[in-house]
């Protein structure tokens, strides 16, 4: 036992030293690591100080919009509609005389025509045989016309000699009237048969273009029937726009109009011919019949569209560009006296090349932000420009 406590107390001298100096170099570490600690979180303050600062000054900046002061212009109003294209006189063509069986066809729809140009046959072989009967019966009548005409002749060369009393020659120049009466009978009844033969000929009432053709050879037709043909007066077509009631009361007679037919870009000039003087009380809507010259790609049946030019007025005009639109509707944004944009819904009319007119909202002499304006909020702080609106 007093071995062992020779040996600890034998210790050498540079053992505890050692063992003296680690807690010294333990805390010395702790103490460094504390102070890297406190001096990457006093810079890390100090960096963002420093770029808050400099934020402030960049969100403080007011974006540079280009502003416009559009005044009043002098633009169209216009009034859209649709509606369906048609003949302006629609002529159906069917049979006229008594019928019969089609022996041939010689229009077909495209086909340009005149009036009284043979559209269709029908068999006439009976009214031709009726014909020649009428024609030998005026003959025979003709025939005792002249007969009648030479005894009365005769008889009146008699009259002096005392052969023939007054009353024959009455009888025979009675007779000799009635003779040609009945020839004029007979002529009469003859024109009326080459008449009623003619009318088999299903013939175009005026000029014009064939739009349709439901008649073929061999058919039997008559009085009753359908129409054989149908045809567009001088090739002549309109547009029957259905306008609403408010629109209605501003068109007139003359106004121009452009028609663009649907599944085409083709756009038709064309004038308002009528105006209907009623209104249906259904769907509150008139009929406007816009005249339109021909053209193949106007097919009567057909859909299209109609920008009616219904007047002139003075209203401001801006680019499509200053023009938002949302769920609210369109809209502006005008630079007030602070230098701040303001929403300013506003009512748009017609649209062209030009810019959109503005109908109601707007006076004129404000200044509008020309684009950019999706990327602006009310309120906000602009820097404007202002440039003069074409």
């Amino acid at each position: 036992m007093n071995y062992e406590t020779q040996l600890v107390g034998d210790v050498p001298a540079h053992m505890l030293d050692e063992r003296e100096q680690r807690p010294i170099w333990r805390r010395r570490l702790v103490i460094g690591a504390a102070a890297a600690i406190v001096l990457i979180a006093v810079a890390t303050w100090i960096g963002m100080r420093g770029k808050g600062a400099d934020s402030v000054p960049a969100a403080a900046q007011a974006p540079v919009v280009t502003v416009i002061s559009p005044g009043r212009s002098v633009v169209s109003h216009t009034v859209n509609a649709t509606g369906s294209l048609a003949a302006r006189v629609d002529m159906p063509v069917g049979v006229v005389g008594e019928g019969g069986a089609v022996t041939r066809v010689l229009a077909q729809p495209g086909d340009w025509v005149k009036a009284g140009q043979v559209l269709a046959t029908v068999e006439r072989s009976v009214q031709t045989e009726q014909i020649r009967s009428l024609a030998a019966q005026v003959e025979v009548n003709r025939a005792d016309a002249k007969l009648a005409q030479a005894q009365l002749d005769r008889a009146k060369a008699l009259v002096a000699r005392g052969f023939i009393s007054q009353a024959d020659i009455d009888q025979r120049t009675a007779t000799r009237d009635a003779a040609n009466a009945r020839v004029n009978v007979a002529v009469a009844q003859l024109a009326e048969q080459r008449a009623r033969t003619g009318r088999l000929d299903i013939r175009a009432p005026a000029a014009g273009l064939v739009l349709t053709r439901t008649v073929e050879p061999g058919q039997i037709v008559g009085a009753g029937s359908a129409v054989l043909f149908r045809m567009a007066k001088d090739g002549e077509m309109e547009m029957l726009a259905q306008v609403s009631e408010g629109d209605l009361a501003a068109l007139r007679v003359g106004n121009g109009a452009t028609v663009t037919p649907v599944g085409g870009t083709a756009q038709f000039a064309g004038r308002i011919w009528q105006v209907s003087p009623v209104v249906d009380n259904q769907n509150r809507q008139g009929v406007v019949r816009i005249a339109l010259p021909y053209n193949p790609a106007i097919r009567p049946g057909g859909f299209a569209s109609a920008s009616i030019v219904s007047g002139t007025g003075a209203a401001p005009m801006l680019p499509e560009s200053a023009v938002q639109t949302d769920e609210k509707g369109h809209y502006v944004y005008v630079v007030n006296g602070r230098e701040e944009v303001q929403r300013r819904d506003v009512k748009t009319g017609q649209v062209t090349d030009a810019g959109v007119s503005i109908l109601n909202g707007l006076n004129g002499d404000e200044r509008i932000v020309a684009s950019a304006g999706a990327f602006l909020t009310p309120g906000q702080k602009v820097k404007p420009e202002v440039r003069t609106s074409k």
